[in-house]
């Protein structure tokens, strides 16, 4: 149960990431929003970082949750934000979803 919280405290990460791109994109009440968005998903994912980690080490859940939240941001980028998705940009990545797997696999 505490890897899918670890999984969707990512996720948040990913969110506020996001939330944060978008608000410096706009101005006025529309970028408030955006940073309410930021600061909700911000707050979610702390609370869930913290329930993961009453059984999962800090160290592979903390690794986890920030590699989850780097995959997702660079993919948001690519998609949302028109960053570049060349080659070594998707190799490295792939790299780092790997190693995710592995702390998972490896982790007690």
């Amino acid at each position: 149960m505490n890897w899918i919280l670890l999984i969707l405290a990512g996720f948040f990460e990913t969110g506020f990431a996001f939330c944060l791109g978008k608000a410096k994109e706009t101005t006025g009440l529309t970028a408030y929003y955006w940073y309410t968005g930021f600061t909700v998903c911000l707050i979610i994912s702390m609370y869930l970082l913290i329930r993961a980690t009453d059984t999962l080490p800090i160290g592979t859940a903390y690794a986890v949750w920030t590699g989850i939240g780097a995959v997702g941001t660079v993919i948001i980028g690519m998609v949302f934000f028109r960053e570049p998705a060349d080659f070594w940009r998707l190799m490295f990545i792939t790299t780092l979803i790997a190693s995710i797997v592995g702390l998972k696999v490896t982790s007690p």
